[in-house]
């Protein structure tokens, strides 16, 4: 039967179109709203689907209910309930969903984990990726082109130690044969560093980048949820000192824990007041439990204005009074008259499993009774501080799980990412990249780079030569039908590699894009970019089974565990070696031992006036290059080793003398107001290692207390360097005075 239907056409304020649909009731001059169909094209923010059919947004219904009448007579058409049903679900099918990612924060934490430990142990690979609050604490510490690999890695090594991580993306992906595609599991965990025990060492303090936050905000990042309901975490060098407090604090060191160890002196006039009263109260209660006297359930309220209150309870099958209103001194007081005056009277402080905090005065009716209820009341406390630190352990317990599985790590220009894992999960980095990378080695072994995948690999680099290789780049070059749901007549992309999406049981494969910058996001397009290159690689998924290790297969063999330490200068790091640039892909370019650091010269001279007024000293082709440090540094690349020295030397000698010669010299601009320093290259190494970061590198030269240098090698024997210091000397001596009869000789032909 066919009922006569209307349609309301009207525009949306998001420059789209929706269709009000109605039914005229029978033998009325009256209609029914019937629904609403959004063209999904113009999906307003606030539509969302439900039971097959798109809703009406809040904003587009307020404004409907204003409309008195509808403007039905201009716009009406007929239709069929079939029709309209038919129109329904065809638009409704035809609106893709959003991406479908697991948002993981405190309350759903538990759960979640246990799904992800099967998902991880199922998966191929596993993708991360991780957002901070920040990645330079100072300008100078960006990475810089005259960066060697071991002061890049001091400059990381700052970052990570500085900086919070505020969110943290973990994707497994594994090859399921039956429908001959990638499942991944994506998941965006909020990560915050709570203190969650009482015995911690001070809160965490970490930095905030003004335009790292601002970023974070651009892309919606959601402060409040990673304030509030992020995941704390204990890294492992924290659990063991928190584990090594317990056993203090429990006196497994010889520390007795049962309260104070000396008597309490009472010196106030209201404490020892305090003292005579619960003296009093505390031995009518007991003389009441001995003798039947008045022991009666509840005593009243003590009379000093406060909330205080003792009622008799039983504790642990013994008589006790449960003390309620107390500040901690005074229990600290009280505990102390039990000690002097009753010596069947024993304080107990306990916790429940909620961690509420309770305290009772416990009668005992024996030394051994008495033993028996501290020994008790002693274990139940370490049960409790046991289960906080492995409550408190948190986060770091997905980081084990990686661990644990030995799983391929995938990442995009992923070092400091690796780096944070190390330093808010392991525990303090290393001091030099060496050690840190057999340390981390040791905890992930298998790890593996997209981006260096991408510039290494000659057909993958010859794909992203016009295009960047950053993460979001990357994804749109190699994986448009995952982004676009689109497919593409390029030869190259009809190989792709089908990737399926589920989560919570929920597979799907036709999503809207995600939201870029948001960590599990991220971590799923890393996996989709290495799951495409691995496929141009020439892996045969077809014949893949779950016997088989990524990270053994002998065509990933060259990329796996080598991270890029600085992208702009191309560096390398081998993880299982600890040499840089290894296997000669990329040879620095520079000399360290020809170059000079030198801060704290007027800033009204620039690297041109710097370079001119060197080679005026040393002749024209004695420098190569001047670089920028900063506004108040730069770095002078020398043409050979002995110009450095030469150079130090000669600074050092005009520094020392006040006569004319210090004034005329060309090198006098650049030592003008006297504070100019200069060191070799291990200088600014050792500026880098500081953990102090100011925002001008002379300032930050200052503080850590670097001094100019003029010899090579500070630690050479006594007689080396004197013998170093003479030559040297001797031939700032020679410039010197070859710029005086240089000098002299311009002179007498300009008077001539």
């Amino acid at each position: 039967m066919l009922r006569q239907m209307f349609a309301v056409f009207i525009n949306l304020e998001t420059a789209g179109c929706a269709s009000v649909y109605f039914e005229r009731l029978k033998f009325t001059k009256r209609y029914r709203f019937l629904g609403i169909i959004i063209f999904p094209s113009f999906l307003p923010p606030r539509a969302k689907p439900k039971n097959g059919r798109l809703i009406l947004s809040l904003s587009l219904r307020s404004k409907m209910r204003r409309h008195k009448r509808w403007p039905l007579r201009s716009l009406v058409c007929s239709f069929s309930s079939s029709a309209a049903e038919t129109v329904t679900t065809s638009t409704a099918a035809s609106a893709t969903a959003a991406f479908p990612l697991k948002h993981v924060t405190r309350s759903n934490f538990e759960t979640t984990l246990n799904d992800l430990r099967s998902l991880v142990k199922a998966a191929d690979f596993v993708a991360i990726d991780l957002e901070m609050t920040g990645v330079t604490s100072a300008p100078w510490r960006d990475s810089l082109e005259f960066d060697r690999y071991d002061v890049r890695y001091l400059k990381v090594k700052d970052s990570a130690e500085k900086f919070a991580v505020v969110q943290f993306g973990v994707c497994p992906f594994r090859w399921d044969s039956r429908t001959q595609s990638f499942v991944s599991y994506p998941h965006n965990f909020f990560v915050f560093p709570r203190q969650e025990l009482t015995f911690d060492p001070p809160a965490h303090e970490f930095l905030c980048q003004t335009t790292s936050m601002d970023f974070l905000a651009k892309y919606q990042f959601d402060f409040n949820t990673c304030i509030h309901e992020g995941i704390s975490y204990l890294s492992r060098r924290e659990e063991e000192e928190a584990s090594k407090r317990l056993k203090m604090l429990h006196g497994e060191d010889g520390i007795d824990s049962s309260g104070e160890t000396e008597e309490l002196k009472l010196v106030r006039l209201a404490d020892v007041l305090f003292a005579a009263r619960m003296e009093k109260l505390l031995n009518e209660w007991r003389s009441g439990l001995l003798h039947g006297g008045n022991a009666s359930s509840e005593f009243p309220r003590i009379s000093n204005g406060s909330n205080q209150s003792m009622e008799t309870v039983f504790h642990h099958m013994r008589p006790a009074l449960s003390l309620k209103g107390f500040t901690s001194h005074q229990l600290r007081v009280l505990n102390s008259v039990l000690r002097k005056h009753f010596g069947d009277l024993v304080y107990i402080h306990s916790n429940d499993k909620s961690s509420s905090s309770r305290d009772f005065v416990v009668y005992t009716d024996s030394d051994s009774d008495k033993e028996n209820l501290m020994k008790e009341a002693k274990d139940e406390r370490k049960r409790l501080a046991e289960r906080k630190i492995q409550s408190a352990i948190g986060f770091r317990q997905v980081i084990d799980l990686l661990a644990s599985e030995k799983k391929l790590i995938v990442g995009h220009n992923c070092f400091l990412d690796i780096a944070h894992v190390y330093s808010k999960f392991v525990g303090p980095l290393p001091s030099t990249a060496e050690k840190f990378v057999a340390s981390i080695n040791s905890h992930f072994p298998y790890i593996v780079d997209t981006k260096i995948l991408l510039n290494v690999n000659p057909m993958l680099h010859q794909r992203m030569k016009k295009s960047s290789t950053s993460l979001s780049s990357a994804f749109s070059s190699l994986c448009p039908q995952i982004e676009f749901s689109s497919r593409s007549s390029d030869s190259f992309l009809q190989q792709r590699v089908n990737i399926d999406v589920e989560i919570d049981n929920v597979r799907c494969s036709n999503w809207n894009a995600g939201g870029k910058h948001e960590a599990g996001y991220d971590a799923f397009m890393t996996g989709c970019i290495f799951a495409q290159a691995c496929n141009h690689l020439g892996f045969d998924f077809k014949q893949h089974s779950q016997l088989d290790d990524f990270a053994q297969n002998e065509k990933l063999e060259k990329y796996i565990n080598r991270l890029y330490l600085s992208w702009t200068r191309g560096d390398i790091i081998d993880l299982r070696t600890g040499h840089s640039n290894a296997d000669n892909w990329r040879v620095s370019k520079f000399k360290y031992e020809n170059i000079v650091l030198i801060w704290n010269f007027p800033r009204k001279l620039k690297a041109r006036g710097i370079k001119e007024c060197i080679c005026k000293a040393f002749g024209s082709a004695s420098v190569t290059s001047v670089y920028h440090v900063d506004d108040s540094a730069v770095f002078v690349l020398f043409k050979n080793s002995e110009l450095v020295w030469d150079f130090l030397a000669l600074k050092r000698q005009l520094e020392s003398s006040d006569g004319p010669v210090s004034v005329l010299h060309p090198l006098s601009k650049i030592l003008e107001g006297g504070n100019t320093g200069a060191a070799d290259y291990e200088a600014y190494k050792e500026i880098c290692s500081s953990h102090v970061s100011e925002v001008m590198f002379s300032d930050q030269a200052e503080t850590v207390g670097v001094k100019s240098r003029t010899r090579p090698n500070a630690q050479c024997e006594t007689e080396t360097r004197e013998e170093n210091t003479v030559t040297v000397t001797h031939k700032a001596s020679d410039l010197i005075d070859a710029f005086l009869a240089n000098r002299v000789e311009v002179e007498t032909a300009t008077s001539n």
